[in-house]
């Protein structure tokens, strides 16, 4: 058969991004610290880029600026609220509700990142806090000094009393030294003075802020089953406080989330460096239920186009036709440095404004688990679903959530954190792998050590529990866990 070759037209659609595009996608994916020396190396490399500081007046006319992504976002929600006061003549005429709603913003755009401080200092500065005499204030001080690198307090008041009065000539009496003893342990982070494990633990569970429905049960926990507990025997416990699983879930949860060596929260007595997660974003829920998002500046430097240059533009426009061959060279460069700058300028402001509209969309999807902190009451959640509620692409959300972190009034979290692949329970009803992970945590931990449940028991309970899971995704979740197969975790004497 001959072969022969045809020239066709056809339609064909295909999809380019621009270049405005593939410059945000790369700002997105920066965390707020990689984009503060990004903006750095643009003010080098463009003359018409100049730092200029945000709270200083600024002329109507002048050029745009890396700030007014918050003109559309962040500083319009506080132009709002403020509206909000200036309708009354003084602040005592200001209801209560408003002026809190209003502090609680200002103090989220207030939060600075601090840096490191030692262990000792940090306690120390908190000593400032309360109203201690002098001689007070020498006890305390060597309290402080007595914590271990896990901020525990291993002397007794007696042992205490008499090291002061050996080396440090003061007299006091075990009486003073722990009623200030219990002062100390009101400092932040919580535990800190404990003289046992289980003492660092009730100490966290007293916290006035701490307004959880579990902390009562968490606490008679610890109080009447603290060694079934240290043995991780949560059957036990389960059936001596009489809690349905669900109960003792949220209750396990609380507990987990304790920090036995509250010392580490502030680097150790010697205040070694440790790492340290920027939060991209704040996110604040107050007291009347309303969840804002801000973005954090960090260290970004807020840039906007220099004025010599726009000057320059202006006076050599206005007289272009009698301008000389160096006046023009000046004028084209001029013009491209002034153009270059207001570019970037709104691919910073862009980039600002994908952030928030992801991290609302997060925040919108997994609302509960920000006024509770509950990871049960994390959704399973998609990058697909975030980008149809925030209008971008699946790949804008992917790079937005690659290596950032949110924080809120309970840590610190990567965006990662909120999504989760989900399953299908018996029902019908969608759950998150989290669920699957934590009903297999707790069937492990349930089990008799003499017989454990090997991965197809484990399948087979989670099951009866209306999750339906194979026995591969079984032994993943398990290896993820760090739980050995059934044949490592029998003991003889369980």
């Amino acid at each position: 058969m001959a072969q022969e070759l045809r020239q066709i037209t056809a339609e064909k659609q295909t999809q380019q991004l621009a270049a405005m595009q593939i410059a945000v996608a790369k700002l997105v994916e920066l965390p707020v610290t990689d984009l503060a020396q990004r903006v750095r190396d643009e003010m080098l490399d463009n003359a018409a880029l100049e730092e200029y500081d945000p709270d200083a007046p600024r002329d109507d006319d002048e050029p745009g600026t890396a700030d007014d992504a918050h003109d559309d976002t962040a500083d319009e929600e506080h132009a709002e609220h403020d509206d909000e006061l200036a309708d009354y003549l003084t602040p005592d005429d200001v209801p209560a509700y408003l002026q809190e709603r209003h502090d609680n913003r200002e103090q989220a755009y207030e939060t600075p990142l601090t840096e490191g401080s030692s262990f000792y200092d940090e306690l120390k500065r908190q000593m400032g806090e309360h109203n201690l005499t002098e001689r007070e204030q020498e006890v305390m001080e060597y309290l402080i000094g007595s914590l271990d690198d896990d901020g525990f307090l291993r002397k007794d008041a007696a042992t205490l009393c008499d090291e002061l009065a050996v080396y440090h000539n003061v007299m006091t009496t075990p009486e003073e030294v722990e009623r200030l003893l219990q002062v100390l342990q009101g400092f932040e982070p919580r535990g800190i003075g404990a003289r046992s494990v289980q003492e660092c633990l009730l100490l966290q569970l007293n916290d006035p802020d701490d307004h959880s429905p579990y902390t009562p049960l968490a606490r008679q926990v610890l109080e009447r089953c603290y060694k079934d507990f240290v043995g991780h025997r949560w059957d036990t416990i389960r059936q001596r406080l009489k809690l349905d699983a669900e109960t003792w879930g949220h209750v396990l949860h609380r507990l987990q989330h304790l920090n036995p060596k509250p010392g580490s929260a502030l680097g150790g007595a010697d205040g070694a460096a440790v790492p340290v997660a920027v939060p991209d974003f704040y996110v604040t829920v107050t007291p009347d239920g309303e969840a804002t998002v801000t973005l954090n500046r960090g260290e970004v430097p807020q840039v906007k186009v220099s004025a010599s240059f726009t000057d320059t533009l202006r006076q050599l426009g206005a007289a272009r036709r009698t301008l000389t061959r160096e006046q023009k060279e000046a004028y084209v460069y001029s013009k491209n440095r002034v153009e270059a700058a207001l570019s970037f300028i709104n691919l910073i402001n862009r980039r600002n404004q994908t952030l928030l509209a992801v991290m609302r969309a997060i925040v919108a999807f997994q609302r509960p688990f920000f006024d509770d902190d509950d990871e049960m009451l994390l959704r399973p959640l998609t990058l697909k679903e975030v980008a149809a509620r925030a209008g971008v692409d699946i790949s804008t959300v992917s790079r937005v959530t690659n290596s950032k972190f949110v924080e809120t009034r309970y840590g610190i979290y990567p965006l990662r954190h909120f999504f989760s692949s989900q399953f299908t329970s018996t029902d019908g009803e969608e759950v998150s792998a989290r669920l699957v992970k934590s009903t297999l945590r707790r069937l492990i931990d349930e089990e008799d050590k003499r017989h454990p449940l090997s991965d197809e028991a484990l399948m087979a309970a989670l099951k009866e529990e209306g999750l339906t899971v194979a026995r591969r995704t079984v032994a993943k979740y398990r290896d993820m866990m760090g739980l050995p197969t059934a044949r490592l975790r029998r003991t003889d004497g369980a």
